[in-house]
């Protein structure tokens, strides 16, 4: 008598597998990933599909981080504020910032004790003091430990 009762249920466990998916639809597929809209007219190319290194993750070319390093004295930046910054993923190419600091994608650059480099800030869509998130180029370009929270002063440019 039990078994009956238990029948229904394991047929229909039986029903997500591929093979029954013809009779009940098709399965959802995962969406494509989309690129971040980026400054860049030749953003760096994702990282291999099997990267374990950071070196391997870090696709930045040697003309991009010689751009990023390379700042002028520009007294007309707009100080945006200071944010703490974590680790963004690894996956994503590029010398970015995600934070709440700003709205729209806009060129800036942030310092960090004594090394300033020349960044894009990506709105994060966060409330202000929310904190930020920086590739992984930049926080190699900035000499922070990869897994600090290093504390940004971020402006505009």
């Amino acid at each position: 008598m039990r078994l009956i009762f238990v029948l229904p249920f394991a047929a229909l466990a039986g029903c997500s597998s591929p093979s029954m998916q013809g009779i009940f639809g098709t399965a959802p597929q995962a969406p494509a990933a989309i690129p971040a809209p980026t400054l860049d007219p030749t953003p760096p190319p994702p990282p291999p599909s099997n990267a374990t290194t950071v070196d391997q993750f870090d696709t930045t070319s040697e003309e991009d981080r010689a751009a990023a390093t390379e700042v002028s004295d520009d007294s007309e930046a707009a100080e945006l504020g200071v944010t703490i910054a974590s680790l963004g993923s690894p996956a994503e190419p590029g010398i970015w910032l995600e934070t709440p600091l700003v709205d729209v994608l806009t060129p800036g650059r942030i310092t960090y004790q004594d090394k300033t480099i020349n960044i894009e800030l990506r709105p994060s869509g966060g409330v202000p003091g929310s904190g930020s998130q920086i590739s992984l180029a930049a926080m190699r370009l900035i000499e922070a430990p990869l897994t600090s929270l290093p504390e940004l002063t971020v402006f505009a440019q």
